[in-house]
């Protein structure tokens, strides 16, 4: 693991060169970093941008058909234990293979071989759970106002990402992932090292 840095607050600009300085300065052969935040704060997005091996949380969602529509963002129905058992695999440098979960089915599809870099990026609503936050080097949250959340999300549902379409996307925004994520959101908070402000209207990951 490396030396773990004290919280500081960033701007999405100033995000990932501040990253990339405290990646450079870990000696282990790889370094693990989480990146959370609620629907629409930028969490693939900065992902894609900072590179390496990239995981993203919501492939160890549960199977939508057998979960509640209020339980699905509830990190008790995550596959998570899992999730911490291919990130351990990753960082020891053995392949893992992860998940492939579909948002136009709603339940896993498959899966894919994945081969660690030296960095590894896992990205999601759950990327700082307690049993995923174990396996990290740097904890990252990512936050944004809601209103400019839901534009981002808007516009991705608008060209097909979860093919459910805006009213429905807006009902599972307002009444499933807002209200899950903010029952621990403050517990995020604390645990993340880097807080990461991305207040500018832009079309965004999730």
């Amino acid at each position: 693991m490396c030396e773990k840095p004290q919280q500081r607050q960033v701007t999405w600009e100033q995000a990932p060169t501040v990253i990339a300085e405290i990646v450079a300065a870990c000696r282990s052969d790889r370094c693990v970093i989480g990146i959370s935040g609620p629907v629409g704060a930028g969490k693939t997005s900065l992902a894609r941008r900072l590179g390496g091996t990239l995981i993203s949380t919501d492939d160890y969602l549960p199977d939508y058909e057998q979960t509640p529509p209020s339980q699905r963002d509830e990190p008790a129905h995550a596959d998570l234990d899992t999730l911490a058992r291919h990130l351990r695999e990753l960082r020891e440098g053995r392949p893992a293979e992860i998940p492939i979960w579909s948002f136009h089915q709603h339940r896993r599809i498959g899966s894919r071989t994945v081969t660690p870099g030296p960095l590894i990026v896992c990205e999601g609503i759950f990327a700082l759970c307690k049993p995923i936050r174990e396996m990290l080097d740097l904890a990252v949250l990512v936050d944004a106002p809601p209103e400019t959340r839901w534009q981002r999300w808007e516009q991705l549902e608008t060209h097909g990402a979860r093919g459910w379409g805006i009213d429905v996307a807006r009902e599972h925004f307002d009444s499933i992932a807002e209200p899950t994520f903010a029952r621990y959101a403050e517990e995020y908070r604390k645990a993340a090292h880097i807080i990461v402000l991305n207040h500018e209207s832009r079309t965004l990951g999730t």
